[in-house]
């Protein structure tokens, strides 16, 4: 398996570091959270500095076309870099959180929970996009936003293909349990992970999924497959494949992790 894809006979899901991965869906091809800025420090407002360890293993210049950007959020240089921002004025869509809807242009479209746009396929019928819950950080969701703002996941669907779940930047499996209960099981389901922690926010507690949950979620959605992003490449990520890796084989779920 190659250090920057995972796949099968069904869906192939290219991870480049990050939250950044590419899957074609339904002849569509889908990018999510486009980050490819040199490593290095980036400031963010009112919030600790993040520090980038790694670059993207490919340049955005060699990703071909894109037809869809899946964007959790835009307000975090870990979703959204100087690149990824350039990126999207190059893609005819963007689908993100109703705020990120509103600041990046008219090519974005914001989806609040349950939400859903109709997109055409090239070979005729439609992909079906839903906007789900996401909370960025344990606690109610309204505390979550107040400090790190919206994020949102996405579940793509088509008539003739298996459901795919982008989970974004999410910590609450009472969301994934909402989620399941209108779609599961699922078959593919890309799991943001990584135990990104800051000392001093939320009690040092995860803000998005740890390795532990990223299983129980796997588990409630009734995932055939599971593909890990966002567990690599950033300072403030706690945990990472191996963790993931050791979590699933201890939960004798080994067989449903595609971990590049």
């Amino acid at each position: 398996m190659s250090a920057d894809s995972t796949a099968n006979e069904q869906l192939a899901v290219r991870v480049f570091g990050g939250p950044t991965a590419l899957f074609e869906y339904g002849g569509l091809r889908f990018l999510t959270d486009p980050t490819f800025d040199a490593p290095g420090d980036y400031p963010v407002p009112g919030s600790p500095v993040l520090t980038k360890t790694a670059p993207a293993s490919i340049d955005p210049a060699d990703l071909g076309r894109i037809d869809v950007v899946l964007l959790s959020h835009d307000e975090h240089a870990d979703n959204l870099d100087t690149s990824g921002r350039a990126l999207l004025a190059d893609v005819p869509l963007t689908l993100t959180t109703p705020g990120g809807g509103g600041r990046l242009g008219s090519a974005a479209k914001g989806l609040a929970d349950w939400e859903s746009v109709e997109l055409d396929r090239p070979d005729g019928g439609t992909v079906r996009v839903t906007g789900v819950p996401a909370i960025h950080g344990p606690g109610a969701r309204e505390e979550v936003e107040a400090i790190l703002g919206q994020v949102v996941g996405f579940v793509l669907t088509s008539a003739d293909l298996p459901t795919v779940y982008v989970s974004g930047d999410n910590a609450s499996l009472d969301a994934v349990r909402q989620i399941a209960e209108r779609f599961g099981p699922v078959d593919t389901a890309v799991l943001f992970a990584g135990a990104p922690r800051f000392p001093g926010l939320f009690d040092g507690e995860p803000i998005v999924l740890d390795s532990v949950h990223a299983v129980e979620a796997s588990e409630i959605l009734g995932a055939r497959r599971v593909v890990p992003v966002h567990c690599d490449s950033w300072s403030h990520f706690t945990e990472g494949r191996d963790e993931l890796v050791a979590a699933f084989t201890a939960a004798g779920l080994a067989d449903r992790l595609h971990a590049a």
